[in-house]
């Protein structure tokens, strides 16, 4: 896994914590956030509206991140792009959740955010390897 330290890697590790304080500090007061997810769009233009919809709808308190298995990202002109992917538990079962962002700073904080999201895909079991007869 990446051991990188940019402020998208930041906000993919503090997500996967699920930790609502390291998010608020990475987001910009005035953050214009926008995702998509497989039903529908979301929008929100301030911290506390962006950790509804993070800790309130996409990860709700009976989802536990058991790990994030992906942190990958690059830079290009003024944007950052990360990726990351979620391996999920809750009462229905085990999924993988894998989200891509492009996101630019303001004063060490995301200003501008867009995310899309694969949604909670069913987890499959680790393949095993074969071996020929």
């Amino acid at each position: 896994m990446e051991t990188q330290t940019s402020v998208g890697f930041e906000f993919a590790r503090a997500l996967a914590a699920k930790d609502a304080g390291r998010l608020r500090e990475l987001l910009h007061p005035a953050v214009e956030f926008r995702g998509l997810t497989p039903s529908r769009s979301w929008a929100a233009d301030d911290r506390a509206a962006v950790l509804s919809v993070l800790l309130g709808q996409w990860f709700e308190d009976t989802d536990d991140i058991e790990a994030l298995e992906l942190l990958e990202g690059d830079t290009f002109a003024d944007r950052e792009r990360v990726g990351y992917r979620f391996r999920v538990s809750n009462p229905e079962g085990q999924f993988l959740v894998e989200q891509q962002a492009y996101l630019s700073g303001q004063d060490g904080q995301i200003a501008w955010m867009r995310v899309v999201c694969s949604g909670y895909r069913p987890a499959t079991p680790t393949a095993q390897p074969t071996t020929a007869p």
